[in-house]
């Protein structure tokens, strides 16, 4: 059983993970304002939300859910690869679903612009 203390520091740690979040995501966003194309800026910008943003339940704690990267590469450090896979999983549905909405917003940019 977690004791208060522990959700209270998962709950800060997802509070400063997604204030960082934003922070870094919108001085990249910056950045890529350089690329010249519209469908280039914006993938770069998808493949960061799904980096960044996609969980994965932990295997240690039920109910705790950690960022995938991390749970993953963390998992394929250790050696442990069946649990670096569901982190892998997660990320690859989160990718399919995140080229569903670009591809959406490059239809709607497209439209827009005529």
């Amino acid at each position: 059983m977690i004791d208060s203390e522990a959700q209270l520091a998962y709950g800060i740690f997802w509070v400063v993970y997604a204030v960082a979040f934003v922070v870094f995501f919108y001085m990249m966003s910056r950045l890529f304002r350089i690329v010249p194309l519209y469908g280039v800026r914006t993938l770069l910008q998808s493949a960061l939300i799904v980096l960044l943003l996609t969980p994965v339940e932990s295997a240690e704690v039920s109910g705790w859910w950690v960022p995938a990267w991390l749970y993953g590469g963390y998992e394929l450090i250790l050696g442990d690869v069946d649990t670096a896979g569901k982190a892998i999983l997660n990320l690859g549905i989160a990718a399919l679903a995140m080229t569903l909405v670009w591809v959406l917003d490059l239809v709607r940019y497209r439209l827009v612009e005529r």
